[in-house]
């Protein structure tokens, strides 16, 4: 079999291009077609099979999907050289193209969008910018039925659709456009006049023949119904618990701004229709059943994904960056822009793991045995281990930016490219043991020979060097400058090397030299890989094709090309069985070539490779065990749920028994309740038909006799409206007599001035076109003498120029004046027949001028024409009006007849009703007056009451204050008591031995010491002084307490008379209304506060006979003026300490207070008054 035969077959693919308008389309219950790469794949969901239809040669990608309503055609837009729509029959095995529509003779760029009509008979397709041209195709025919522009330059058109029963009516939707278009006499013409608000329509859906539903980026819903905006509603999102947590985590990160739902789709069915609200949310509404419009009724998300089902796994979604397989499993690694990891099955065609990682991955490498992955960071390389579930973190090496990481063949050893510089570390010692330096740009791919003794690379700086990884030496190198190598590959015996680079052509190089260079032609070579069987050579290029080459490379051209991608190839490998190609590219997927030969046989290679079936893979003690704990976590909580969930079960039994009978219970008596109320109410109803029947006799009664009176009144009141009727009509004849006349002298004057006004024109324009024709022969005339002169002149230079030839010939050194003389004659010769030249152009103007002034009169006698007209309509609108103002007259005349005889109704009424009214608008005024003066009489109460409540207030804190005291007082009595007890006991002992003078020395002296100290001694100075304090004390407050009840029966005197007063008021002015009940008995506020003062000033006077003047003398020195008092001389010199004290020269008080307050003074409180105590210290 030779290299020439081998072809590669398209297999599978892992990925989805994005940016595909209607990108995914359902063919039946079990197959999908969607877009990937420059391919439309229909994958069968059960069989996991898929088939390939293939784009255009040398397409720039595919724009929009469209899939007929009967689910047999495909149409398919992409951009070429110019854009074409393909249409392919789907139900056939092979998905035969079946025609290929165009724009016709306009170039068009690309179609937008497309739509099928409902019999699949035509089609629509929407150019895009500048030119937004719908096009209308009778598709199996490849006609164009009639075309229209749809969008303005600064427009954009989503989707465009057929109505679903109707293939004349279109609806085209965009950016600031919603247009619905109707197809009639092989034109296209919209036919909704109305002006929408300029929206971003996003998507639109047909519901029925009438209505159509828009979904705009602001999250809201419009609902047109035969062309007019029917209703709207805004899609609010409800925010789930996750959800929160994500926005959460997004505004710590991100400070950008969150947007309204956008509506990017919708979808109808037969009870609603489904839309989308934003990313990762899809919201179902169903129709209402007794009102004309939805509602929502679910809505579903990402978190949600128990009631989804997946299609496929999740793709790449952007550029793939790494590619790497092993030799012990069918599995394959690639990292993305996206920050994912991924590991895919090429047996089994599924993803096995995935990972996404905080910052890119720029490269992957797999360890032969597939257990471990390489993975090269911005800031570190990561050695990760590939578990059942999971890829975790094994080991770290300090490699920044690792573009370029693989593994040795045996896995003893790997690579890592940090800039110029590549990194060889030991697999079981984890330790740096080469360092190989050499490139001065960047390193773009390394590979490793067979054996592992030889590393290839290739760099930025144009150079590709052979490494020996035993001695770290360069073995062999080729540098072109002019080159910047993106990818190399090398033959199984690691004598040759295969580069590709930016100058277009695949070099073979051998021994430092360039065997063979095959040129790309109008592509750039990206990617190189070679066949382990040395046969097959594979290139990527930068238009997403794959080249396939036989080995020795050929001279010519002479390889077969492959459109797989629709974007660059990154990366590209061959399997170590060398039966699939796997390539990569900038558009995000992931394609396996079969490599076969014509006749559709895998290639056979001398060593027959076997995979692991089912590969093992690495599991931690820890996590096994953690997940057998957590097992039994979770059995023993289902067993105590189950139990929880059969008492919680039990007692919601009890407890709805309960509610059960105590509903039971309460309707009961709530129905008795209603039977009873029924009966009242139907006693109720009886009555009041009876009176109902009472009040109707009455009514009818007084209407019969009112109706006889307005009756008569009519009568003579339409008598006289009859005569002034005959005055009118006299006065209108004569007014309309007088405006005839005055419109006849009108007409003839305006007649008349028309006539003068077209003489006067025409006259003028007679004598402008005299003096035009006068110009027109005038200026000829002249042009006729110039073009003589003209003529005559150059005749006469011309003889001229050969007279001064033949004398310069014969004396040339002579004459130089002369020629100088003449070339003078000859410049001024020239002016003169410039300026000649100019007159005739000014002259040529003026003949424009007249002729545009020729055109303005007869503008001017048009404008007059029309004016002529105009004033004949006038006048015939006149004669109309006047006739439609005699018909007004006469409908006023009668309306003014019916509006008198209820004008002379109405005054009556209202006389009448002035006579009832003005007594008691009197009667209102007058107690409007007299409320005013009570509410100013009530504010001027309100006032005092306030003062009082505050001095009340007052009054009681000093009362408290006064208790206080009262309190500490009669505890001190009490301490004196008890001590002067103690005393006479003492002293009773101590006459026991008045015989025994020592014993009595001595007990004396005990007690002394016992009752008398010496700083308990005072000194008693000045009695009369305090005394008279004392005095002076009490008159005060005797006289405070006095002037006190003075002032309180006044208050009360005038307060007794304001009330009597306010009664007295109120029992005149009204008579017995309900408010009079409140002012003969009202609550006084202001007899409850005098007899609160009155037993305040009873307690008063209770505490100064207890207390004495010392307590009172705070409370007058609070009530009574604030008089600065003067202390006596003798009090002022006592120590503080002692003027506190009280206990040591008291004497006995005998108090008994009476129940009226009364104090009797026994003679020992009069002996106390000669010492100062305590309190009259401190008074």
């Amino acid at each position: 079999m030779t290299a020439s035969q081998i072809v590669a077959q398209s297999h599978f693919i892992f990925g989805v291009r994005t940016g595909v308008a209607n990108n995914i389309c359902y063919v039946d219950e079990q197959s999908v077609i969607f877009p990937a790469g420059n391919n439309c794949i229909r994958y069968n969901l059960d069989e996991q099979i898929q088939t390939f239809i293939p784009g255009l040669e040398k397409s720039q990608g595919m724009h929009a999907l469209a899939i007929s309503p009967d689910r047999r055609y495909l149409a398919v837009s992409e951009r070429g050289e110019k854009g074409i729509i393909s249409v392919y029959d789907v139900q056939n095995e092979h998905n035969k193209k079946r025609k290929v529509l165009s724009g016709g003779d306009i170039l068009v760029q690309d179609f937008v969008c497309m739509a099928f009509s409902h019999d699949s008979k035509y089609l629509i397709g929407q150019s895009g910018p500048p030119d937004w041209t719908l096009y209308y195709w009778l598709w199996q025919k490849q006609k164009v039925l009639a075309t229209l522009n749809t969008a303005g330059p600064t427009n954009t058109v989503y989707k465009v659709s057929f109505n679903p029963q109707d293939n004349t009516q279109i609806c085209v939707s965009g950016s600031g456009v919603f247009k619905l278009i109707r197809y009639a006499d092989g034109t296209l013409k919209q036919f909704n006049s109305l002006k929408y608000e300029a929206n971003n329509y996003l998507s639109h859906e047909w519901m029925s023949e009438k209505r159509v539903i828009a979904g705009t980026e602001n999250g809201r819903l419009l609902v047109f119904e035969s062309a007019e905006l029917h209703w709207e509603m805004h899609i609010i999102n409800r925010t789930s618990t996750q959800d929160t947590e994500r926005i959460v985590e997004k505004k710590q990160d991100d400070s950008v701004p969150s947007q309204p739902p956008r509506v990017t789709a919708i979808n109808a069915y037969s009870k609603g229709f489904v839309c989308t609200a934003g990313p990762g949310k899809v919201c179902l509404f169903e129709k209402l059943e007794d009102k004309d419009g939805y509602r929502k009724c679910s809505e579903m998300r990402q978190g949600d994904l128990a009631q989804f089902d997946f299609l496929t796994e999740s793709f790449h979604s952007d550029t793939i960056t790494g590619l790497s397989i092993c030799y012990r499993k069918p599995i394959v690694a690639t990292c993305s822009v996206d920050r994912s990891v991924r590991i895919w099955n090429f047996e089994t065609n599924s993803l096995e793991l995935y990972k996404e990682f905080q910052e890119q991955a720029f490269s992957v490498s797999l360890h032969p045995t597939g257990l471990f992955i390489l993975v090269g960071f911005c800031d570190k390389l990561r050695l990760l281990n590939l578990l059942i579930d999971d890829i975790r973190t094994f080991m770290e090496f300090t490699v920044r930016g690792c573009r370029e990481c693989a593994f040795s063949n045996g896995g003893h050893l790997f690579a890592a490219v940090n800039g110029t510089v590549i990194h060889i570390y030991s697999m079981t010692t984890f330790e740096n043991v080469l360092n190989l330096k050499g490139h001065n740009g960047k390193v773009q791919s390394i590979v490793w020979s067979d054996d592992d003794s030889r590393l290839v690379s290739c760099g930025m700086d144009g150079a590709v060097y052979e490494w020996n990884t035993l001695t770290s030496k360069r073995e062999s190198e080729c540098i072109l400058k002019t080159c910047m190598y993106t990818s190399i590959a090398i033959s199984p015996d690691a004598k040759i090397v295969f580069a590709v680079g930016t100058d277009c052509t695949l070099k073979e190089i051998q021994d430092h030299h360039i065997l063979k260079e095959v040129p790309a032609e109008d592509v750039t070579y990206t990617a190189v890989a070679f066949s382990h069987s040395g046969r097959m050579l594979f290139t990527g290029t930068s238009s997403g094709t794959v080249r396939v080459m036989k080995y020795p490379l050929p001279v010519h051209k002479d390889w077969i090309e492959y459109q797989g991608h629709s974007a660059a190839i990154t990366k590209m490998i061959v399997t170590f069985d060398d039966l699939l190609l796997l390539s990569v590219s900038e558009d995000g997927c992931l394609l396996l070539w079969k490599i076969i030969d014509k006749e559709r046989h895998g290639l056979k290679r001398d060593k027959e490779i076997y995979y692991i079936c089912s590969p093992p893979q690495l599991s931690l003690r820890t996590t096994a065990l953690d997940q057998n704990q957590n097992m039994l976590e979770l059995k023993t909580r289902v067993e105590e749920l189950k139990i929880e969930n059969q008492f919680q079960l039990r007692l919601k039994g009890m407890d709805h028994e309960k509610e059960v009978k105590e509903m039971t219970d309460k309707f009961m008596q709530e129905i008795e309740s209603l039977k009873t109320k029924y009966q009242v109410l139907k006693t109720e109803k009886a009555t009041m038909e009876l009176d109902h029947k009472d009040s109707m006799e009455k009514v009818m009664e007084r209407n019969t006799k009112e109706k006889l009176d307005l009756e008569s009144t009519s009568l003579q009141n339409l008598m006289l409206e009859y005569e002034r009727y005959q005055e009118l009509q006299q006065k209108s004849q004569q007014i309309q007599e007088e405006y005839e006349r005055q419109l006849q002298n009108t007409e003839e004057s305006k007649m008349q001035a028309l006539e003068d006004l077209t003489q006067h024109y025409e006259s003028r324009l007679k004598e402008k076109l005299i003096k035009l024709k006068e110009s027109e022969d005038k200026s000829q005339q002249q042009q006729r003498e110039y073009e003589e002169m003209i003529k005559q002149m150059e005749e006469d230079a011309d003889r001229e120029i050969l007279d001064i030839r033949a004398k310069y010939e014969r004396i040339l050194k002579e004459e130089k004046d002369t020629s100088l003389q003449l070339k003078d004659e000859t410049g001024i010769m020239r002016k003169k027949f410039s300026s000649l030249q100019r007159e005739i152009d000014d002259k040529i103007l003026d003949n424009e001028k007249l002729r545009l002034e020729l055109q303005k009169l007869q503008g001017v006698i048009k404008s007059l024409e029309k004016d002529i007209l105009g004033l004949k309509r006038e006048i015939h609108e006149r004669d109309e009006t006047i006739q439609d103002k005699e018909k007004c007259n006469y409908d006023m005349r009668k309306k003014n007849s019916d509006l008198e005889k209820f004008k002379f109704v109405l005054e009556y009424k209202i006389n009448e009703l002035k006579k009832q009214i003005e007594p008691r608008e009197n009667s209102i005024i007058e107690m409007r007056d007299q409320i005013q003066k009570m509410e100013e009489e009530l504010g001027q109460f309100k006032r005092k009451n306030t003062q009082l409540e505050l001095n009340i207030t007052e009054l009681k804190l000093k009362l408290k204050v006064t208790d206080e005291d009262k309190r500490k007082e009669m505890q001190r009595v009490h301490d004196v008591k008890a001590l002067m007890q103690r005393f006479k006991t003492d002293l009773h002992h101590c006459v026991e031995f008045i015989q025994e003078p020592k014993k009595l020395k001595e007990s004396i002296r005990q007690l002394y010491s016992t009752y008398v100290q010496a700083d308990e001694v005072d000194i008693i100075v000045g009695d009369s002084d305090i005394q008279k304090e004392y005095s002076r004390q009490r008159e005060h407050l005797e006289k405070t307490v006095a002037n006190f009840k003075r002032k309180m029966f006044k208050d009360s005197e005038i307060h007794r008379a304001d009330k009597f007063r306010i009664i007295r008021s109120f029992l005149l002015g009204w008579e017995g209304g309900p408010q009079s009940n409140e002012f003969l008995h009202p609550r006084s506020p202001i007899m409850e506060r005098q007899h609160d003062i009155h037993i305040l000033q009873v307690f008063t006077q209770t505490t100064f006979h207890l207390c004495g003047p010392a307590v009172l003398s705070k409370l007058s020195w609070a009530c009574g003026p604030r008089k600065k008092r003067k202390t006596s001389s003798a009090s002022r010199r006592l120590p503080r300490d002692k003027r506190n004290r009280g206990v040591s020269g008291m004497k006995h008080i005998n108090t008994n207070i009476s129940v009226g307050g009364t104090e009797q003074v026994t003679a020992n409180q009069r002996q106390s008054r000669t010492r100062p105590g305590p309190d009259r210290e401190r008074g």
